[in-house]
């Protein structure tokens, strides 16, 4: 049987929920809109852009036409404060290295898209220990909606029943539990160790 574990990345392996908070009112701002910290947290934490964006619409008629600018500009912006706050982390590190010596395969699903994810995984440390990396550029509905779950289990060779999620966020949760996966439930990075994963998957330790 293989066995795997995917992880989330914002909020799990890095953490840049609020640096995609800053980010995203940086582009904002230029147009008079601003997030509260509050809605950030209850609203928009865990979605992405394109979903962020369509929500601000509907509620502050922003126009349609602004958001592939808003977008392009917050992805600049995420991008700078990740070249300056995002480096590896020892347990993380020893954690996927661990993983992969015991068998495992790993996968990073993220709502961010592709090139966010390389760069911070590849600033963390981590792009060249995982098997897959899912973004919302390989799916057609992103979280809460299970399809990327599913995807990168398809892509590892492995049932979703088989396999572990590691998410903090409550649409991640949603769409880890809803693709059939057993969820292990974080608050931020520095709760995924090996003493963690190991509760759930003590045959690592073995």
């Amino acid at each position: 049987m293989n066995k795997s574990i995917i992880f989330d990345m914002d909020g799990v392996l890095i953490d840049a929920r609020d640096w995609h908070y800053e980010a995203l009112n940086q582009a904002l701002q230029v147009f008079g809109l601003e997030i509260s910290y509050e809605e950030h947290l209850e609203k928009f934490n865990g979605l992405s852009t394109r979903q962020k964006l369509e929500i601000i619409s509907k509620n502050n008629l922003l126009p349609v036409e602004l958001h592939q600018v808003i977008s392009n500009t917050k992805q600049d912006r995420t991008l700078r404060i990740a070249a300056e706050k995002c480096f590896p982390v020892a347990q993380h590190l020893i954690l996927f290295d661990l993983l992969r010596y015991k068998g495992y395969k790993i996968g990073v699903y993220t709502n961010s898209i592709r090139q966010s994810a390389e760069i911070m995984l590849e600033y963390a440390g981590l792009l060249n220990k995982i098997d897959v990396l899912i973004t919302n550029q390989d799916v057609q509905a992103p979280k809460p909606n299970p399809e990327g779950y599913l995807l990168a289990c398809n892509r590892l060779q492995v049932l979703p029943e088989d396999t572990f999620v590691v998410e903090d966020g409550e649409y991640g949760i949603l769409a880890a539990e809803s693709a059939g996966c057993k969820v292990i439930r974080v608050g931020s990075p520095r709760d995924v160790s090996i003493s963690l994963i190991a509760k759930f998957v003590p045959e690592i330790l073995l």
